[in-house]
């Protein structure tokens, strides 16, 4: 909303949303009323988020941290003899904590504009801060989850073929890069044999899967290139009504995966060249949302007798990488 301004009417002239003050104080009702807008503003983009483990102890103590369990599996199983007592294995696991931190953005208007304005400039607000949060909570959720050491890279997958000037076969998927630097070339993409290999790689991990499937998060461009597969089933042939996943398009052996622009397209070598896109494949317990204090609208007082109105959502949260190696990057063109 900074910058905005309204001149036809030949007053205003400067920005009304240019302040960097306060507000008048927003009743409880109210601020309850604007939070929720901001997260139901939110919640369409949100993608990452929904999978992380989320602990709320700091609601109800102090500090700022929160610590994970991660449990190790227990050794195999053995065949019991009568008369013999079953004998017992002590439970092993770790912690690990996530540290929380102050996250929050500001807009600011007047009183002026909220009363001739014919757009309902709270709600306007509310749409862009919430907007704001889950673009920003979601980029934070995906950054987290590139800390993993795990990585694949993308299929060459062949071109025509010289003499026929036809395709070849769809299950003909050439053969996969093998470091980022090799994907300089343009052409390695998001194949079925891609994730494969990516489930292979994880089931063998014996990776707890959530539900009965990996979770994968591709950008727009990787799933227009798994679309080409004839293998990839989309969502609307399996799918029933409120049975998927926020933001699911399809699956494919044992994973579903889920469109996001969150999945960034970066140049491999730097600044430029060919671009590289980060699609993530996950299992349960990959990552942790330590939250302290759930997100909620925020006003900074009164200023200038109450002419001046800023507004923010304002949270307390941490994010952490749990286990590693329910974590696995793709890497395509």
């Amino acid at each position: 909303m900074a910058g905005s301004s309204i001149t036809g009417s030949g007053f205003m002239a400067a920005a009304p949303t240019a302040y960097n003050g306060a507000n008048t104080q927003l009743t409880p009702a109210i601020q309850t009323l604007w939070s929720k807008e901001i997260l139901l503003q939110a919640m369409p983009i949100l993608r990452f988020e929904q999978f992380a483990i989320k602990k709320t102890e700091l609601n109800q103590a102090p500090g700022t941290t929160v610590n994970f369990m991660r449990y190790n599996n227990l050794p195999a199983a053995k065949q019991l003899v009568e008369g013999v007592r079953m004998e017992t294995q002590p439970l092993q696991a770790s912690q690990f904590s996530i540290t929380v931190a102050e996250h929050g953005q500001a807009v600011a208007t007047t009183e002026f504009l909220l009363n001739a304005s014919f757009d309902d400039v709270m709600a306007s607000a509310a749409r862009l801060l919430g907007r704001s949060m889950a673009l920003y909570l979601d980029g934070s959720a995906r950054d987290t989850l590139l800390q993993a050491s795990s990585v694949l890279w993308g299929y060459n997958k062949p071109a025509l073929a010289s003499s026929l000037r036809t395709p070849l076969s769809p299950y003909d998927h050439g053969v996969p890069a093998t470091s980022r630097a090799g994907l300089s070339a343009g052409n390695f993409v998001m194949t079925t044999a891609l994730i494969k290999d990516a489930v292979l790689t994880l089931a063998s991990k014996n990776t707890p899967r959530l539900g009965d499937t990996f979770v994968t998060f591709i950008h727009p461009a990787q799933s227009r290139q798994l679309r080409d597969d004839p293998e990839f089933i989309e969502i609307s042939k399996y799918a029933q009504a409120g049975s998927f996943m926020l933001g699911e398009i399809g699956r494919y052996n044992d994973a579903v995966f889920i469109e996001t622009t969150q999945v960034n397209p970066q140049f491999v070598s730097g600044t430029s060249g060919a671009q590289f896109h980060d699609a993530i494949m996950i299992g349960d317990n990959a990552f942790g949302h330590a939250i302290s204090l759930p997100v909620e609208l925020r006003d900074s007082g009164i200023l200038d007798y109450g002419r001046e109105h800023g507004l923010a959502w304002y949270a307390i949260w941490g994010l952490g990488l749990i286990t590693d190696q329910s974590v696995l990057v793709l890497e395509t063109n």
